[in-house]
């Protein structure tokens, strides 16, 4: 449990509280701007914003006077208790304080990779190459009806060559969540079902029904409804996912570079029992 966790949920107005600054001295308050002084160690705007930034969400339905002032007392105690620690950090602290300053740290060149300007002239090329260039891919729109056996499949077959409605028989003999809706499963393409089932629904023309096609999930009777083209989506539309995705080439590339310059050099595992990192009583010892 964080100092975080175990004093703020009980955030409450003490003796040590002060006001919130006046209106006038937030015209001059800026990060620097001491808010108290703890046997001479400084607490100031800054430190008091950075753990704002840091609380959950919730935090912010508190009136602005009581979060302000809680987070003071916050630090202020936390700054009392701090000096009041003799000897050295224990072992279990120790590493969680290195982690958390080798996080912080690679927060910010993660920050500095992925938040680099990205020019129009890259995302133009991106979608003429992920978009503009890419073939017409055909959607389909289908519905089935699953059974667990071939019997049962071939005589539903049969059943729809004698005129039974497919939607209806769908309602009353699938198995599969999609029966009580008639068997519909909407609008699908490439790479969205299992591969013997899609390469069953591109065999039928519109209003063809299929021959039992068995999956991992028992036997199909498959209705192709309709086909369509997908149209290929404008720039707009795309650039957001245009730029988390070169942002995120970008990030992997920078990783790529930093492995193939460093010096890494990994102890042989193989005599250890991965079962040893969730052994938390050794950061006792």
């Amino acid at each position: 449990m964080s100092i975080r966790q175990r004093f703020l949920p009980t955030i409450a107005l003490t003796s040590m509280l002060v006001l919130p600054l006046s209106a006038q001295a937030e015209d001059t308050a800026d990060t620097n701007t001491v808010m108290a002084t703890v046997n001479g160690t400084e607490i100031t705007l800054g430190h008091m914003i950075a753990l704002r930034a840091s609380l959950p969400a919730q935090y912010g339905q508190l009136p602005a006077e009581l979060l302000f002032n809680g987070i003071l007392d916050q630090l202020v105690q936390q700054t009392l208790l701090m000096q009041d620690h003799t000897g050295e950090l224990s072992q279990r602290n120790t590493l969680i304080l290195e982690n958390e300053r080798r996080g912080i740290v690679a927060s910010e060149v993660i920050d500095r990779v992925m938040n680099a300007d990205l020019s129009d002239e890259e995302i133009q090329a991106a979608y003429d190459r992920d978009y503009a260039g890419a073939e017409a891919e055909t959607e389909y729109k289908a519905a089935h009806i699953l059974v667990e056996t071939e019997d049962e499949a071939k005589a539903i077959v049969q059943e729809l060559a004698d005129g039974a409605d497919f939607a209806e028989t769908a309602a009353e003999k699938s198995t599969g969540p999609s029966g009580p809706n008639g068997g519909d499963l909407g609008w699908f393409g490439a790479g969205v079902m299992v591969e013997p089932f899609f390469q069953a629904v591109t065999a039928l023309e519109p209003g063809q029904v299929s021959d039992p096609v068995q999956t991992q999930f028992g036997w199909h009777v498959i209705k192709l409804n309709e086909t369509r083209v997908k149209d290929t989506p404008k720039l707009d539309d795309v650039r957001t996912e245009i730029e988390e995705t070169l942002r995120q080439a970008a990030f992997d590339a920078h990783i790529e570079t930093l492995t193939g310059k460093a010096d890494i050099d990994r102890t042989d595992s193989s005599g250890i029992d991965p079962e040893i990192v969730n052994n938390l009583d050794l950061l006792e010892n």
